[in-house]
């Protein structure tokens, strides 16, 4: 019997091409595997490519319920926003379809997993990270580092002669990634940053600013224990309710961002991001945070997301490291629960109002009256002691200039 390869397959003309080409180069028995993380229609039609590209089997596994519970809402109690900017969107679904593919590697009894991921990219990184933490006896492909095609027009040429005649088209158009949370966007203009994008062409999920609606929207999101339980008074699970926000937000054109971003390869890439409901609920958690978190956790929690974001940008999601700074995360989530308001207008977020049981604010002290909690003259004596340290140097510093 013929040793057999998991190919992560998506339907596209990267891994039908790699699908004749394991077989031409490995003699391996190729079975397909595509990991439905919410890339909606895109799954269409994929079971007759994969069989008619030569694969003896298709695997189409639906983690979506998986991928949001047990990868996204850890990195909304997180916070973890990469570089300021990037949602993690593409970072936070290849490490749960990765371990999908190497579950199937050890149903199929295969002896190596195979990826579409460029040379290039942070892609690599991450499902080969993945697939290193959870099976090290597998063989790992990566076939554009290996092979010798470098264009559409050779891969088509490369399918058609392996008797794969399919409706692939040369013409250039964005490289996107998909998934319930966000879509990315690269090439074409983006490629050069003194170009603006052209979002009349670009965008999918929703709209620019400049052509949302004039009038705005309210939204209520209920959270306990930093989850989002429910959507305009409507309980709903947390991927329910990012569907939903994706439909709203980007019909108010929420979520776009434009970003250069350093990639764990070493070089910048330039790229553009649509994640309108991902955006909304980082905002509202913030939100519900600021009045529920002390100053000292909310500062370390700060640190924490920023290195928690950087994890799981690098792809190192099932390391020990993870898996500290998450258990450090959930202790800090223990009291956030409540309702958000937000308004949403032209691509803005604007608050309405945040409501909890474990609130810390409290009127009687925050106030400019004078309440039973705060007294106006204790801040001398905490001034003088918290400034001591200046003042011994400034008098000292007065000495030695005297002399």
């Amino acid at each position: 019997m013929k040793e057999k390869v998991i190919l992560a397959y998506s339907g596209g003309l990267d891994t039908t091409a790699i699908i004749p080409w394991l077989k031409e180069n490995y003699d391996y028995e190729v079975v397909c595997v595509c990991i439905d993380v919410g890339q909606g229609n895109e799954l269409d039609g994929l079971e007759e490519r994969a069989k008619l590209s030569g694969a003896t089997k298709l695997y189409i596994e639906n983690v979506v319920e998986e991928f949001v519970n047990d990868y996204v809402m850890p990195c909304v109690k997180a916070g973890a926003i990469y570089e300021n900017k990037y949602l993690l969107g593409t970072s936070m679904a290849r490490p749960v379809i990765a371990k999908r593919l190497v579950e199937i590697a050890k149903l199929e009894g295969a002896t190596a997993i195979c990826h579409g991921a460029t040379g290039k990219g942070n892609d690599q990184v991450r499902f080969e990270l993945t697939m290193k933490a959870l099976a090290p006896e597998l063989k790992i492909i990566a076939p554009w580092r290996i092979w010798d095609l470098s264009s559409r027009e050779e891969e088509i040429e490369y399918c058609e002669k392996h008797g794969i005649h399919l409706p692939f088209s040369t013409d250039n158009s964005y490289s996107r990634d998909r998934n319930l949370w966000h879509i990315s966007h690269e090439g074409l203009e983006l490629e050069d940053p003194a170009n603006a994008p052209n979002y009349d062409h670009l965008l999918v999920l929703g709209v620019s600013p400049e052509k949302a609606p004039e009038a705005g929207e309210i939204v209520t999101l209920t959270f306990e224990k930093g989850i989002p339980t429910s959507l305009n008074g409507n309980a709903m699970s947390p991927a329910d309710i990012i569907l939903s926000l994706n439909e709203m937000g980007g019909m108010h054109g929420i979520g776009i961002v434009d970003i250069v971003e350093n990639r764990v390869v070493g070089m910048k890439s330039r790229g553009v991001y649509e994640t309108p409901g991902g955006t909304i609920l980082m905002e509202a958690h913030t939100q519900l945070e600021e009045l529920i978190l002390d100053r000292a956790t909310l500062s370390a929690k700060k640190e924490i997301s920023n290195r928690f974001a950087d994890i799981v940008y690098e792809g190192k999601w099932f390391t020990p490291l993870r898996e500290a700074y998450q258990a450090f995360i959930d202790v800090t989530q223990e009291y956030v629960t409540g309702e958000v308001k937000l308004k949403l207008y032209k691509g803005n977020i604007i608050k309405q109002g945040t409501t909890s049981p474990y609130s810390l604010y409290n009127e009687s002290i925050a106030s400019f009256t004078t309440g039973n909690l705060y007294n106006h003259h204790d801040a001398e004596g905490f001034i003088n002691l918290f400034g001591l340290s200046l003042k011994v140097r400034a008098m000292k510093m007065a000495s030695v200039d005297q002399k």
